[in-house]
């Protein structure tokens, strides 16, 4: 059974959009083409995949779903890796981070990178994590920056990278945010097992996604009341402080954000963990500013 890359990506994108005229106009085809293309894919698999009306997975197609994007950034990541080489720019330097990664810490080093490196083309993006991701992979940029919570030491849970290195840039306390009238507002610490049952805002892309929670706790809960999407922290902040839900952040970052109270989370043991991620060979810049963030001489 061979499932040819160019079909799967017209599946993902019908699926994406639950439309074959928005998949067509956004691949560049017409609609009767990515009709061919899905038709080929379900023969050479041999089941039907999309249910046309309403635009559906089917269960087989539910089922490729979860491997089709994996198997695609992958493919993207090998053509990029492959032609790195030959598109390298010295001077230049793309920074994909998430909201919560790029903190002082990150500042001073890229100021320390301006100044070892005359002239430096610098551009700094702020993503959600599998953008971040995506973007290291398929050669966008030229190192990333992610977050998220872990036992202390422990790396991030982070999928198949392939040749990626992926390095320790910082651990922090993790933290809480409450409105500031809320009754455990003044506590010292809190636990996040107590925690289960309140609301949270669901902001995957700028907070510790509730999913990370409920794996990290081993309990269920952590209901979202709001969903946020987005990476704009001031914005999350402000839903927290009108008591639209919990969130959980790094400590020094939440401690100065507007209107909330950042209380500590002693149980269970975490720390709030940022990653850098760049190519395994990567450029002159990159391979610099990895070493100013883990102190490597």
């Amino acid at each position: 059974m061979r499932v040819n890359p160019h079909l799967l990506r017209t599946f993902v994108a019908v699926l994406d959009h639950r439309s074959f005229s928005v998949a067509a106009e956004v691949l560049g085809f017409t609609q009767s083409a990515v009709s061919q293309q899905i038709a080929a894919l379900e023969s050479d698999l041999g089941t039907r995949l999309i249910e046309r009306r309403p635009v559906a997975p089917t269960p087989a197609g539910t089922r490729l779903m979860e491997h089709a994007p994996a198997l695609l950034l992958l493919l993207d990541a090998a053509r990029a890796d492959v032609a790195r080489p030959h598109h390298a720019r010295p001077t230049r330097l793309v920074l994909a981070h998430t909201p919560a990664a790029l903190g002082p810490a990150v500042a001073r080093a890229l100021a320390r990178l301006r100044t070892a490196t005359q002239p430096l083309d610098l551009e700094v993006r702020v993503l959600g994590r599998d953008a971040v991701i995506e973007n290291v992979l398929t050669g966008s940029a030229d190192v990333g920056l992610v977050d998220g919570a872990a036992a202390p030491s422990d790396p991030l849970p982070l999928p198949n990278l392939g040749p990626t290195t992926t390095l320790a840039a910082a651990e922090e306390a993790l933290a809480v945010l409450f409105p500031r009238g809320h009754p455990l507002a003044g506590r010292g610490s809190v636990r996040l097992t107590d925690l289960t049952e309140a609301h949270w805002i669901d902001a995957p892309d700028t907070a510790i996604p509730l999913d990370r929670l409920r794996a990290v706790c081993r309990a269920d809960g952590f209901h979202p009341r709001i969903r946020h999407r987005g990476t704009d922290l001031h914005g999350l902040a402000a839903l927290a402080a009108a008591g639209h839900g919990l969130v959980a952040l790094p400590l020094p970052l939440a401690a100065a954000l507007p209107g909330v109270a950042a209380v500590p989370v002693a149980e269970p043991r975490l720390v709030h963990r940022t990653e850098l991620l760049h190519p395994a060979e990567p450029t002159a810049a990159a391979r610099r500013l990895a070493d100013l963030l883990t102190g490597r001489p």
